[in-house]
């Protein structure tokens, strides 16, 4: 247990002095140091104060609290003395447990994919991105209707509003059933639109190459340099979410279309990923796949082996792969390169987006992958 004072503020705006108790237990997993940074840094990326972290070892979770009693009982403690409005924990919580916990602890407890939904409702910049992410959020919320009504016993009836003898619980789920009705409709009419870009774009025959990677590798970065795009680029995780494609000309090659898209991450939420579909699909519909990796990155071949998860839920796993070593401005050992496999064919390549090292070596690559005299016709998907 230890403190991280070097938090800002909290994760509500209409408590922004409150403060963050953050859950980390560690059930045998080799990379719990990994995923703990990355929990901070998902804390820290929502602005939030946190007060402290508990942590501890359990070999299964509690059915009721999913922690322990006695580690339920610190948290409280943390609770009290910090005067926390919110517990975070670092795993995925079932509706009763996070239940069960707030009425123990009396403050709100979030889950994993509760923190990544926060977070992905601060990014969403497109008219499509908000969307997903309210849809997201909200058959999220579906599941956890019942927390938090004490008067869920009491049979209302209101004109216009419920009907007779209909209880709150179902009003609010009747009511939620249709907004996740009217969302996906909307959607729908967005995912038509993206969908007649793709065939145009289909028909032109020009190339669709896709940046793929964890999130905070780099992407964006690479996409404004290749494309001169001006998007917006940070060193935070999910700093980019709504897709975006550019056309970019090599020499000696006909023109490519280049698409930045949205980082993934260990344990990335269903809800997201089906509500993603639509920009996800930009992905699966590519030539080309440019898995960008943090070089540095202690575990990278794990952070490699969470994205070809990922490629794999979203039926992307067959499009081909070219990986990107990035960040090799951050060691001294480093150096810009190419490596081809035993055909001779380039496999990877690593450069720094940040300062422009190897990417000429990158233009290269793809002047081997798409030769100007090749037509190209996009991967057809049932």
């Amino acid at each position: 247990m230890f403190d991280r004072p070097d938090s800002k503020a909290a994760l509500s705006e209409d408590s922004q002095q409150d403060s963050v108790i953050l859950v980390h237990l560690n059930f045998n997993d080799p990379a719990f140091d990994e995923t703990q940074e990355e929990f901070f840094e998902l804390v820290n990326s929502t602005g939030a104060k946190i007060a402290g972290v508990i942590a501890g070892k359990r070999y299964r979770p509690d059915a009721k609290y999913f922690a322990g009693s006695g580690k339920v009982d610190e948290i409280g403690e943390f609770v009290e003395q910090h005067h926390a409005s919110l517990v975070i924990f670092n795993h995925e919580l079932s509706p009763s447990q996070e239940r069960n916990l707030e009425q123990r602890l009396k403050c709100r407890v979030l889950g994993r994919t509760g923190l990544i939904l926060d977070i992905f409702a601060r990014r969403a910049r497109s008219h499509e991105g908000k969307l997903q992410v309210e849809l997201a959020q909200l058959q999220h919320l579906s599941t956890r209707l019942v927390r938090g009504w004490t008067h869920l016993e009491r049979q209302k009836g209101g004109i216009g509003l419920r009907g007779p003898g209909e209880t709150q619980l179902e009003t609010d789920r009747r009511l939620l059933g249709g907004r996740i009705k009217s969302l996906k409709k909307r959607l729908d009419k967005v995912r038509s639109q993206r969908e007649q870009g793709r065939r145009s774009r289909q028909r032109s025959g020009i190339p669709v190459i896709s940046l793929v990677g964890y999130t905070n590798v780099g992407k964006s970065s690479l996409f404004n340099k290749m494309t001169a795009a001006g998007v917006y680029a940070d060193d935070r995780l999910f700093a980019t979410l709504d897709p975006t494609l550019r056309r970019m000309q090599l020499v000696d090659t006909e023109p490519l279309i280049l698409a930045d898209t949205v980082g993934f991450i260990r344990q990335l939420p269903h809800d997201l990923v089906e509500s993603f579909s639509s920009t996800l699909e930009e992905t699966r519909d590519a030539n080309l796949l440019l898995h960008v990796v943090d070089a540095v990155a202690p575990d990278r071949d794990e952070l490699m082996a969470q994205v070809d998860s990922v490629l794999e839920q979203i039926g992307a796993q067959g499009v081909p792969q070219l990986t990107i070593y990035n960040k090799i401005d951050k060691a001294n050992d480093l150096q810009p390169r190419i490596e081809r496999d035993q055909q001779g064919q380039i496999q990877r390549v690593w450069l720094s987006a940040q300062t422009g090292e190897g990417l000429e070596l990158l233009r290269l690559a793809l002047q081997e992958r798409f030769p100007a005299d090749m037509p190209y016709a996009q991967p057809v998907n049932p």
